[in-house]
């Protein structure tokens, strides 16, 4: 059974699309990571909170006959508040658009389209996913501190404000129309495998499971269990 509820963050994956909605697979032109999307759990990298609001509007009471009759709906507007415990420097410089120029690095006038997906699990074992196709990412806040007899940590704090996606035909619902978010559960009847979803969150997707070396460095003894049976098998 697929459950609604979530426990933990397992980690977050994302991906910079060019300006048609496809994925950037080359480092070398903005891409992330070796492939085109990044998982970070390197030593001290991970998340710590992502924290999705704006899935829903708060319906606008419409009424007639001295009684309310109909409830109009705005467009969502999903925004998440990340923070990572650590990630490296040029994986999140280009999600924020920071290009190098004279030795560091300055913020572009464009910003990259990046692609987010977060991970966790539900109370059944069933991998939870919300995921986002499109959005820009700012870095809007950089705390310091001074040590003392504690150490004073200031860990990367993203602000993620979601877009539609760039292909009309991304994210679609039943009536035709176009969402900016989406959530996946791999014990819902719906799921159709991890090739499906990669490739239509990041962009056309088609190489391999980054999950796949993520499980296994987690020691995990059994993929079964938690519904990750096919999470090694190759998107290609």
């Amino acid at each position: 059974m697929a459950g609604m509820s979530i426990k933990g963050i397992d980690f977050v994956m994302a991906g910079i699309t060019d300006d048609k909605g496809v994925l950037i697979t080359d480092p070398e032109k903005g891409g992330l990571g070796p492939k085109g999307i990044a998982l970070w759990d390197g030593d001290g990298d991970g998340a710590t909170t992502a924290n999705i609001t704006g899935l829903e509007e708060a319906g606008q009471q419409q009424y007639a006959n001295n009684k309310v009759k109909r409830i109009n709906h705005g467009v969502p507007t999903p925004q998440v508040a990340l923070t990572m415990l650590d990630m490296p420097y040029e994986d999140g410089s280009k999600m924020v658009g920071y290009t190098d120029i004279n030795g560091g690095r300055v913020l572009s006038n464009k910003k990259p389209h990046v692609a987010l997906l977060i991970a966790s699990h539900d109370f059944d074992g069933n991998w939870f996913f919300d995921a986002f196709a499109n959005g820009e990412m700012t870095l809007p806040t950089r705390n310091h501190g001074t040590n003392n007899k504690n150490e004073t940590d200031s860990n990367v704090a993203f602000t993620y404000q979601s877009l539609n996606p760039i292909p009309n035909n991304v994210f679609l619902n039943k009536e035709g129309s176009q969402q900016s978010f989406k959530a996946y559960n791999t014990g819902d009847s719906a799921w159709q495998g991890f090739e499906t979803m990669l490739k239509e969150v990041f962009g056309g997707y088609s190489g391999d499971n980054p999950m796949a070396s993520y499980i296994q460095a987690t020691g995990t003894g059994s993929f079964t269990n938690t519904n990750q049976s096919d999470v090694n098998k190759p998107t290609v």
